[in-house]
């Protein structure tokens, strides 16, 4: 899938697989192409990435073919606006628990008719000179990922589907898991139950969902109940724990 389509893709019910990139090198956003997936989220909410390191990254990965997400450290209209003017496909907003909070997201995503985001044609985003049809443009190939991560954004789950230019509901187990009080238990019955639950409103309303899995496992029992856009764990995290596996694979001797 490419760049370009991530967004049409997904709305035509493909689905699609990245990862989460903490580290600021455009050799990993390279990789994660040459791996064979769609996109990578560029995460400046749990990571020391920003907006000029992640430009240079984008680069990389629209070289590569990999669609470039930007998860915001909030559901700030500067953190968003900054997001997509560099040329991001698409802007993932954390922590959205009620309708007004969605509605903020799109108002700072979308140009207007659909929101009130901040024109400048004199970006990355606009080729730097802009064009007549750059707002339309934007608006029609942007992706806008809501992450509903918490109980109170699931029992608004309803009121939150109903705003009109979302993308994608993505679903954090690990935040789910801790407003339930079971803080990491992502397998927990508790959070897959709230999980299914948007999965199963979410069919109702046609909109696409996401959501974040550790292993392929868990990836495969989510996109049996729905999920299209697929997050397969952060690369710091699979870098970390595929040499500590090579580690204790190596039959080193024993020394007195």
């Amino acid at each position: 899938m490419s760049e370009r389509s991530i967004r049409h893709g997904l709305l035509d019910g493909e689905f699609s697989v990245g990862t989460f990139q903490l580290l600021d090198s455009t050799m990993v956003s390279e990789m994660i192409g040459i791996a064979g997936m769609d996109f990578v989220i560029y995460d400046q909410e749990h990571g020391p990435l920003t907006a000029e390191t992640t430009l240079k990254l984008s680069t990389a990965a629209q070289n590569r073919d990999v669609a470039p997400i930007v998860r915001v450290r909030n559901n700030e209209e500067a953190e968003i606006q900054r997001a997509l003017d560099i040329g991001a496909a698409g802007v993932q907003v954390p922590q959205i628990e009620t309708r007004a909070d969605a509605e903020a997201a799109v108002e700072a995503a979308r140009f207007d008719p659909l929101g009130s985001r901040g024109l400048s044609k004199y970006v990355r985003a606009g080729d730097y000179v802009g064009s007549e049809t750059y707002t339309d443009d934007r608006n029609e190939e942007t992706l806008l990922v809501i992450q509903v991560e918490g109980e109170r954004g699931v029992e608004n789950i309803d009121e939150i589907l109903d705003v009109d230019g979302i993308d994608v509901v993505f679903l954090g187990p690990y935040d789910l898991s801790q407003s339930l009080g079971i803080p990491g238990q992502v397998t927990d019955d508790r959070v897959e139950e709230l999980m299914e639950r948007v999965c199963e409103r979410a069919a109702d309303t046609e909109t696409v969902v996401g959501a974040f899995a550790d292993d392929a496992e868990i990836a495969n029992k989510w996109i049996d109940a729905g999920v299209q856009y697929i997050t397969l764990g952060v690369e710091v995290a699979l870098f970390t724990e595929y040499l500590d596996g090579l580690v204790d694979d190596v039959d080193l001797p024993q020394t007195d």
